[in-house]
């Protein structure tokens, strides 16, 4: 767990409104994935900064026990030029603890860590968490992924 800034960034994707009530988050953001994986968003998405996938959560109503959208997509250097059914979000300069998930990402690796987040006494602002799935990532069955959780 490192604490860091992080410079502003853009991020253009596409997104789910969801929650972590009743399991709703694991099965739309699961669909989403599907999604993501199956579209090529690589050829969709233009002025990619590079390969790394980002998962942002944002635009929370309160906390993570309330609703939120979830952004799946890449980092990009301008959100001047968004695909038909994708949204771009800019996600501000903030402070950030990591924290990094290592294991089977497509089953509970990171669900698991995220489950620790929530359970810990971090002072959050739920402004904007994201997870970014790199080089590390590429066997997600034996990964790694990093997650950055917005700090006061």
């Amino acid at each position: 767990m490192d604490k860091l800034q992080v410079n502003k960034f853009m991020v253009v994707g596409i997104s789910v409104r969801t929650t972590n009530a009743n399991g709703q988050a694991k099965k739309d953001i699961s669909e989403l994935w599907g999604r993501f994986m199956s579209e090529n968003m690589t050829e969709k998405i233009s002025d990619i900064k590079d390969e790394t996938i980002y998962a942002v959560y944002t635009d929370y109503e309160s906390d993570h026990t309330e609703p939120y959208t979830t952004i799946l997509g890449y980092r990009v250097n301008s959100i001047g030029n968004i695909p038909e059914g994708m949204v771009g979000k800019q996600i501000k300069t903030a402070n950030y603890t990591k924290f990094v998930a290592k294991g089977d990402l497509t089953s509970n690796a990171v669900v698991d860590q995220w489950n620790k987040i929530w359970n810990s006494d971090l002072d959050r602002t739920y402004a904007a968490d994201f997870e970014t799935y790199g080089e590390k990532a590429a066997d997600p069955t034996n990964g790694e992924a990093e997650i950055y959780v917005s700090i006061k």
